[in-house]
Parts: structure tokens; sequence; C-alpha cells
């Protein structure tokens, strides 16, 4: 068992399979030591954590909470991409979180924090990442967030 593995057990986190893309695309692709992770949804156990919109519904300790579990499905995409191997991960170098907000909801980059904790938890200083996050008016499958990321491996 590696590092981040060890860690992962520590924090009482077992990662999902990785996600099979739902359209058109491939979960990632690898250039060189750069890993390009498609956006990943808050699925668990094949269902959203939530649907619909923050501010239109949702609270931001629910839109945190996907966010989240839109990291842990993140790290499922790098552990394929690794051959099961996280320690292979340098750096969380960027994340993009989109947000389904409502006109009025501002509180997008509290949304995002869910899955920048998580990376940082999860991989210490390698986990600090820049990150953009973005409020929309709608997401696929009406889930509330998803989070694209960018990873350095070794």
């Amino acid at each position: 068992m590696g590092m981040i593995d060890a860690k992962l057990a520590k924090m009482g986190l077992v990662l999902p399979e990785a996600m099979a893309p739902v359209a058109n695309y491939v979960p990632y692709v690898r250039s060189d030591k750069l890993l390009f992770i498609s956006g990943q949804i808050p699925m668990l156990a094949g269902k959203s954590l939530a649907l619909g919109q923050l501010g239109g519904g949702l609270t931001i300790e629910q839109g945190m909470a996907c966010a989240r579990q839109c990291g842990i499905n993140l790290i499922a995409q790098m552990k394929a991409a690794c051959s099961g191997d996280l320690d292979k991960v340098q750096r969380i170098v960027k994340l993009v979180c989109f947000v389904n907000a409502a006109p009025h909801f501002v509180d997008v980059p509290k949304v995002a924090n869910g899955v920048s904790d998580l990376m940082v938890e999860v991989f210490g200083d390698m986990g600090r990442h820049a990150r953009s996050s973005v409020g929309c008016s709608s997401l696929p499958l009406d889930v509330p967030v998803e989070v694209e990321a960018i990873v350095e491996l070794a």
C-alpha cells in the first residue's frame, strides 16, 4: 500500500471505480507529465448526492459535499491513470469547479472549497493548486457541481 492509499484508508475514504464517460469523450488524457481529467460529477453508488441549483434549494454545505465527492471521483480517475499507484501524483496543478447556481448565488468559491480542502487533506502541499470556480445556469444531469483537474505525474 502506497503513502496516498494509506492516507485515504486513515481518512476512511474508499475510492469508487473510476466512472466511465457518459458521452463522446475519454475520462482523462495524459500528455507527458500532465494528466487532464474530464469533469467529474458528485456520483456515489450510481446516483448524484444532490440535484438542482445552489441558492435555488440547495445549501452551501450540500454544494461543498458534492464538490468533495467530485474530488473523490477525480482521485479515482488519477488512480486509474496511474495503474493504481497514487504515489505517482506529484502535484494537483489546477482545478476548475463549475457550480449550478441560481442567478443571485455568489458563494461559488465556498462551494469549490469542498474539493480544494479534500485535495490538500489527501495530498498535503502537493494538493495546493490554482483554481477557477464558475457559476453556471445548468450542468449535465441537473447535478449541482462538476470539477475537472490538471495533475502532474511522476
